[in-house]
């Protein structure tokens, strides 16, 4: 069966998992900036100042958007090369196919189920420790916390903006936008926790379970004749045992009239 290597792919996977995350937090408290900044304009009476801090939300977003997109296109393909490499192992007895490794994440409805079961089946058939699948749930619960959150507040946020004045022209209608970024602060933090959560489990899953797997794979190279084994390195094939040697006569010293070797 073809094997794949996972150790790159999972330390590029992990990293930018983790980038997506730090940034998500960075527009998660992004309203400390936009309170600092409807103060001013209200202080100024200046609305080019709250168009800027529409426009610099939109510029924090842009990063964790990137992020996302190189995290998830790295994690699906370390999912479907994590799966394959469970249909060589001995003993390995996954419940779903490789195809679900990449369909579990696209497919609506099934992407609420399916991750899950497949990071479950990668955790159990290479780790092979049962007391590690709570890390499975705890990610799972706070991805889905995550996700729903993140809607939820995103849709709040938008109705309570349309209900602003467009132009603010004094100080009350100014000090409306202070208000709706002081709070924002809140509601945003359920989802930024969910996600650090999750975050921080994932990067484990995918190193305990690459390294699992590259420990097994390495264990099953062959080494080409000639090749130096150092010693306490498994290899494969065993060295052969020696070829037994038929005993020989002792030498004896000549003699006169004895036989050399006799």
């Amino acid at each position: 069966m073809p094997t794949y290597g996972v150790r790159g792919l999972a330390v590029a996977g992990a990293s930018a998992v983790g980038a997506a995350t730090l940034c998500y937090l960075l527009t998660a408290l992004f309203p400390l900036v936009g309170v600092r900044m409807a103060r001013s304009a209200a202080e100024q009476l200046d609305r080019d100042v709250l168009l800027g801090a529409v426009l610099a939300e939109v510029l924090f977003s842009v990063p964790y958007l990137l992020a996302l997109l190189t995290a998830g296109t790295l994690v699906v393909i370390w999912t479907w090369r994590a799966r394959k490499n469970l249909d060589a192992f001995p003993g390995a007895v996954p419940n779903l196919s490789p195809a679900w490794a990449i369909a579990g994440w696209l497919v609506p409805l099934a992407n609420l189920v399916v991750p899950a079961r497949v990071l479950a089946d990668l955790l159990r058939n290479s780790v092979w420790q049962r007391r590690q699948s709570w890390l499975v749930g705890v990610w799972w619960a706070s991805w889905l916390v995550f996700l729903i959150g993140d809607r939820f507040v995103a849709r709040a946020e938008q109705q309570r903006y349309d209900r602003l004045t467009e132009l603010p022209r004094n100080d009350a209608e100014f000090a409306t936008y202070v208000r709706f970024y002081e709070d924002a602060l809140a509601p945003r933090l359920v989802p930024a926790v969910a996600c650090l959560v999750a975050g921080i489990a994932f990067v484990v899953l995918v190193r305990r379970i690459s390294a699992a797997q590259q420990d097994r794979l390495s264990r099953a190279v062959p080494v080409w004749p000639g090749q130096r084994v150092w010693p306490g390195r498994p290899g494969w094939p065993a060295p052969a045992a020696p070829m037994p040697v038929a005993p020989t006569s002792p030498q004896v010293p000549s003699t006169p009239g004895g036989t050399i070797g006799a």
